[in-house]
């Protein structure tokens, strides 16, 4: 018995079509709304039904076994809304577009609005974006990549991120003029753009994307503090992306305290990298110091790219809190603690907010530099 010639689409269909695509075009990295016209604003129907499997077997993309049969060809799972240039496209240069590239960009775009728009409103959050160079490495960051990195949990809460840091700074990293610099440039940003969010007292939320050297990172989340709802993430080497991975199955930030009692006091922080104690020695001139130390295992990661999901983060946070306590209480308060770090974005980040301003130990912040023969002195925080 002959098929049923392809009659109209259905309009239940065609609402659903409309509701799961939310009206943009399902095209791969188009995304235009196809209600309103760009140029006058107008708002019609500017869209198209395309099949993804040709409703005639002779045109594009057509197949003799399902083309021209209603009941499938006009299935939701078939069609895709399109804007005009693109459906036209597709048709036109059907050799370049298969059935099994249009239903994957149609999976990909319905599967986005669905993350999108399942996200609790409460959950809006400013994205925060600290850059600045590191040696010669001059850090990316867009906000499309960190909007993507919010979802499901938040989503944002402006188009354009708050931005605070210094874009292509001509000073070197080497250069003692350079934290001075960035420092209050820093604080001046902070002032103006988030602290007016902040004094309002509105339940603002922020989430931190950062690339910096690791004492301006700790800065940074110093003028956060913990008393501020904020997420941290983790730019990632192995997928590289800023989205949060899964946790490895064992995990720990151990401690090790130091051997003897001394007037000076360090802190080793190896997270991504073991500094050796001959390094601190060296940067302060003495080996009478106390060193503490704080180490990470990740079984199966390396250590510069351990830190993999905010379950570790906040258990290191945790524990660095702990350890902040722990040393006040064996040295007093009137000492400062000098700090080694080699850690994550996201740690140098927690290192800032955990540590209570009013109530820990002054901290002198180091930083690693060939061009300075070693660690040398940066920021304080007081």
């Amino acid at each position: 018995m002959a098929k049923e010639k392809v009659k109209n689409i259905d309009e239940p269909v065609r609402h659903l079509l409309w509701g799961k695509s939310a009206g943009r075009c399902e095209l791969r990295g188009c995304g235009k709304l196809v209600y309103r016209d760009d140029l006058t604003q107008t708002e019609l129907n500017f869209a198209d039904i395309a099949h993804i499997i040709g409703r005639r077997a002779n045109g594009p993309r057509g197949n003799e076994d399902v083309s021209e049969d209603r009941p499938y060809c006009n299935n939701i799972e078939n069609l895709m809304l399109l804007c005009l240039e693109h459906h036209r496209m597709i048709d036109r240069k059907a050799k370049n577009y298969s059935s099994d590239d249009l239903r994957q960009m149609k999976k990909e775009h319905e599967d986005r609005i669905l993350l999108q728009t399942s996200v609790n409103p409460d959950r809006r959050s400013s994205l925060v974006f600290y850059r600045s160079n590191v040696g010669q490495l001059h850090p990316a960051l867009d906000f499309h990549t960190a909007a993507q990195a919010l979802l499901p949990n938040c989503f944002p809460a402006n188009q354009q991120p708050i931005e605070l840091g210094i874009l292509n700074n001509p000073i070197a990293d080497h250069d003692s003029d350079y934290w001075k610099n960035e420092i209050k440039y820093l604080e001046r940003q902070f002032a103006i753009k988030v602290m007016p969010l902040l004094e309002t007292g509105s339940k603002s939320h922020f989430s931190i994307f950062a690339f910096a050297p690791i004492p301006l990172l700790i800065k940074l989340g110093s003028l956060f503090a913990d008393v501020y709802p904020v997420d941290i993430y983790q730019l990632h080497r192995n997928p590289l992306t800023w989205n949060w991975l899964e946790a490895p199955k064992d995990f720990d930030y151990p401690v090790l305290e130091p051997d003897e009692d001394n007037e000076l006091i360090a802190l080793n922080v190896s997270l991504s990298a073991d500094i050796t104690n001959d390094r601190i020695y060296d940067a302060l001139g003495t080996r009478r110091v106390s060193i503490w130390k704080i180490t990470a295992i990740a079984n199966g990661h390396s250590k510069n790219d351990h830190l993999r999901s905010p379950v570790q983060l906040q258990l290191f946070a945790n524990q660095y809190r702990r350890l902040l306590n722990r040393i006040k209480a064996s040295h007093g308060q009137k000492q400062t603690l000098h700090v080694f770090p080699a850690a994550p974005i996201s740690a140098c980040v927690a290192m800032g907010r955990y540590r209570q301003a009013k109530a820990d130990l002054p901290l002198q912040i180091y930083d690693q530099n060939k061009k300075r023969g070693g660690f040398y002195s940066t920021v304080y925080l007081n």
